[in-house]
């Protein structure tokens, strides 16, 4: 069986600044079955951005939950992650779900995994996905020559798409910004 492929997610924290960018690519084996899905979101109040590698209706349910956990919460979003991955790795039917999400606020950014994992990236650069890794190395060789998360990002997207041929160059960003 061909199996899905076709997501890079990137999160890029700069500046007091939160930047997640998406790219568009679904592909079942060599077809690109879709160039233009969104993958990347605002969350609860929109004070909260995420993006999602993984099966689509696994991460829209998955995105449901964290935004009733940020409800409950009141918008505490490590707190909101913490319930949804004690949740996500104890459930029976979340315990199924195939998806991974990398989510921010103004203060935090986290990577999500049905593992349990709660895991928030020592740099403030953080990707998931078939591009993962190529959008991460370019995102961290580019930190120290860029002063903005956004342009960071949409580069490191850039050099993903041109590498891994489950990505392509139609983001999606979100961008929360430093009210400093």
């Amino acid at each position: 069986m061909e199996s899905w492929h076709g997501t890079t997610i990137l999160a890029v924290r700069k500046s007091g600044n939160a930047v997640i960018a998406g790219d568009g690519q679904v592909s079942l084996g060599a077809t690109v079955i879709k160039p233009n899905a969104r993958k990347v979101r605002r969350l609860g109040d929109g004070n909260v951005i995420g993006g999602f590698a993984g099966a689509t209706a696994d991460a829209f349910t998955l995105f449901d939950r964290l935004e009733r956990k940020l409800e409950q919460h009141h918008g505490q979003l490590m707190r909101a992650a913490v319930e949804l991955a004690k949740d996500w790795r104890t459930d029976k039917y979340l315990r199924n779900l195939e998806a991974m999400m990398i989510v921010a606020d103004k203060e935090i950014t986290l990577i999500l995994t049905g593992n349990g994992d709660v895991l928030e990236p020592q740099d403030g650069v953080a990707a998931i996905g078939s591009g993962g890794n190529f959008a991460l190395a370019a995102a961290r060789a580019l930190d120290d020559y860029e002063q903005d998360a956004e342009t960071i990002a949409r580069k490191a997207m850039k050099i993903a798409a041109e590498v891994c041929v489950y990505t392509n160059e139609n983001l999606t960003v979100e961008k929360i910004e430093n009210s400093k």
